[in-house]
């Protein structure tokens, strides 16, 4: 990447694949924290995976065992080694 427009370019590119790995972050969390929750009424004792009930297991451990995962995944596979040094861009026909 040897112009400034390039690399804005692939900032942009890079801060949309980390906002977007957030949201599903968040997404994965709300809905497996709520969704597989016991209702409210609900007395009996939950049923346990490894000791803990199925919404904990889903939202506190293997959420983030899977999103750093993907983290670790983008930053090999999206982001890019850049240059700090600035050279004008060049407009040769």
């Amino acid at each position: 990447m040897k112009t400034l427009s390039d690399r804005y370019r692939q900032a942009h590119r890079e801060a949309k694949w980390a906002v977007g790995l957030a949201l599903a972050y968040f997404l994965w969390w709300y809905v497996s924290a709520y969704a597989f929750a016991p209702a409210i009424t609900d007395t009996a004792v939950p049923e346990l995976y490894f000791g803990f009930p199925l919404w904990f297991l889903l939202a506190c451990i293997l959420g983030p065992i899977i999103f750093t995962a993907l983290c670790g995944l983008m930053v090999k596979y999206i982001y890019q080694d850049m240059s700090l040094d600035i050279e004008k861009e060049s407009h040769h026909e």
